[in-house]
């Protein structure tokens, strides 16, 4: 059995990373800290952010998830295992815990209004119905104002 840290390149990656590394140590389990590199309508904007042209490989999708899993784990100083996907965050979470038979799924969650959930969708959300495990939500911090 695995920890799966569910993470992105939010600002809520180290607390969930964290968060996770307690979960796999005090069951004496591994740590994978997965990110998902999500292809969408609006790849050409990032592909520009990036200076990556106008459109990267899928191997180059998964690298760019890598490194934002083992940015989101720097602190770490137990083991980890960085993994990069590319797809449907949440079909790619899901499927990467089926696949190692996670003990646990650890994601950020972050306050949005209904209406912002109605028209976007969640991935967290998706994850915490979907999941046959059980998932901890790590609550992001909130904003000073």
């Amino acid at each position: 059995m695995t920890v799966v840290a569910a993470v992105d390149s939010g600002t809520g990656a180290k607390a969930v990373v964290q968060a996770a590394a307690r979960l796999a140590d005090q069951s004496n389990t591994p740590l994978h800290v997965l990110s998902v590199y999500e292809h969408s309508e609006h790849e050409h904007l990032l592909n520009q952010a990036l200076d990556a042209g106008e459109s990267l490989s899928k191997e180059e999708r998964a690298r760019i998830a890598t490194t934002a899993a083992e940015n989101a784990a720097a602190d770490l100083t137990r083991e980890f295992e960085a993994v990069g996907r590319r797809g449907n965050p949440a079909a790619e979470i899901l499927e990467h815990a089926s696949d190692v038979d996670a003990a646990y799924i650890v994601i950020g969650g972050r306050q949005r209004s209904r209406v912002g959930k109605a028209l976007f969708g969640s991935v967290t959300q998706s994850v915490l119905l979907e999941a046959d495990r059980p998932v901890l939500v790590v609550p992001e911090e909130p904003k000073e104002s």
